[in-house]
């Protein structure tokens, strides 16, 4: 049998009554005498019908009909899907109407759709299991790290591996956490895991502190390639024994404190973070900012984070530095910040306090300098005319304001021009213009500190 072969042929007169039927293929033993002088209408289920009477007009009236799906109802009692097309034939001849079986192709579909069923039913066996994961991974009492095996690239960390080792979430590389000393080691570990998978623990020193932890790693084979598990338990101490710092007590007290609290590391890293702080850049928890760049949320042009760490490295503390916070929904906090870090410089850490500016305070509060009564005071007014008047309060105000954000910048033109929104050009030649460039009056407490040539800028 030729697979072009019709499944059914039926010779119909130009009405649609059918004179003769011919079978093949799998509907070939299926009795059909009883359809011999009925209307081809009467032999579909109730939707196919006005198919039917679609394709007998359209093969009377063009000679060929489209293509159309019915279900041919048998005597049998059996239903089968059949796709028909019908051809008129010559003269008063009648139609000849051709079907072919869908049934291989329903069968394909149904299979479709119990496959996707399936497909559906994994995916959500599969989000169970995740949520399960995440659960276990967010609860342990251990640290917890997602390394990828190429860079070691933290993928991924648990909230007491951000907590106790100050490590952002993901996108660090862990071997700079980890002592020089103990690197080479730590690699061949990774390196017989992958290859045996399994190995010894071994004991690493982490952090600036170099604080000792049993470290122990699983190869876990992913896409695109492997990832290394690895859990980190503290030795010489207790599971929360690591992440104290300070006192219990103190850290409940600074926890309370009204104003915003944080430490970075010698990279400007945020180590640890009071509640207020989380409230000022709009955080839940301390484990979305532990690891991030302070200067991440500072938006004040002129008083960013890099000018921040510069001057503290620099001087050794700092205060009344005024700056912008900005979190993450879009508040815009104006804030002082006071710091101090440690003796080793780029090494130590960095303790910041930042005080908002919009809150009440007990006694008088630091505010940016601003016109002051005693500025107007010089000026007589009936003794000189009011354009001379506004130029000279216009100069005494500009001058106030361009020694202060050379004093907040720390003598940094460049950063004192971007804080005043003028070009350097700008403030040299009214630097010049007020004598403040060095040689003139003597109010240059910053002004003097030029940054040109020196690389401070």
């Amino acid at each position: 049998m030729s697979i072009n072969q019709p499944d059914i042929t039926l010779v119909l007169d130009l009405k649609g009554v059918i004179q003769k039927v011919t079978l093949a293929g799998e509907v070939s033993t299926e009795r059909v005498d009883p359809w011999l002088g009925r209307p081809w209408v009467e032999t579909v289920d109730e939707a196919g019908s006005g198919k039917i009477r679609r394709i007998v007009e359209e093969a009377r009236s063009e000679g060929l009909s489209a293509f159309r799906q019915v279900n041919q109802r048998f005597p049998s009692g059996r239903e089968l899907p059949i796709e028909y097309t019908t051809i008129r034939l010559g003269g008063r001849a009648g139609l000849l109407a051709v079907g072919r079986s869908l049934r291989a192709v329903a069968e394909l579909q149904s299979r479709l759709i119990a496959a996707q069923q399936a497909m559906e039913r994994d995916y959500w066996k599969l989000r169970e299991v995740e949520t399960r994961y995440r659960l276990l991974f967010d609860t342990s009492s251990e640290a917890v790290l997602l390394l990828r095996a190429g860079d070691l690239e933290i993928l991924e960390a648990n909230p007491v591996a951000i907590r106790a080792l100050g490590l952002a979430p993901h996108g660090r590389e862990l071997l700079q956490e980890i002592a020089p000393a103990d690197r080479e080691a730590f690699q061949a570990m990774l390196l017989r895991v992958r290859e045996q998978g399994r190995s010894p623990g071994m004991l690493l020193h982490l952090g600036p502190e170099a604080r000792p932890w049993l470290a122990r790693a699983t190869a876990i084979v992913a896409e695109p390639g492997y990832v290394f598990l690895l859990q980190l338990a503290p030795v010489g101490g207790g599971p929360l024994a690591f992440e104290r710092s300070v006192p219990a007590r103190l850290e409940a007290l600074l926890e309370r404190l009204p104003d915003a609290l944080v430490l970075l590391d010698g990279e400007g890293l945020i180590r640890h973070a009071n509640r207020a702080f989380l409230d000022l850049v709009q955080h839940g928890r301390p484990e979305s900012v532990v690891g991030e760049p302070f200067g991440r949320w500072l938006e004040r042009p002129g008083a960013g984070g890099d000018l921040l760490l510069e001057q503290i490295r620099r001087q050794g503390t700092i205060r009344g530095f005024l700056t912008t916070i900005r979190g993450e929904l879009g508040s815009e906090t104006e804030v002082e910040i006071t710091a101090a870090s440690e003796p080793e410089g780029r090494d130590g850490g960095i303790l910041l306090l930042l005080r908002d500016l919009r809150a009440p305070a007990g006694g008088a509060r630091s505010e940016a300098p601003t016109i002051r009564s005693s500025t107007l005071a010089p000026f007589a007014l009936g003794r000189v005319p009011l354009q001379q008047l506004v130029r000279e309060a216009v100069e005494q105000l500009e001058r106030q304001h361009i020694l202060a954000s050379l004093e907040q910048t720390g003598g940094n033109r460049t950063a004192a021009a971007a804080l005043l929104g003028l070009s350097r050009q700008s403030l040299y030649a009214k630097l010049e213009r007020y004598g403040l460039d060095g040689g003139g009056e003597g109010e240059g407490n910053g002004p003097e500190r030029s940054s040109e040539g020196t690389g401070e800028e």
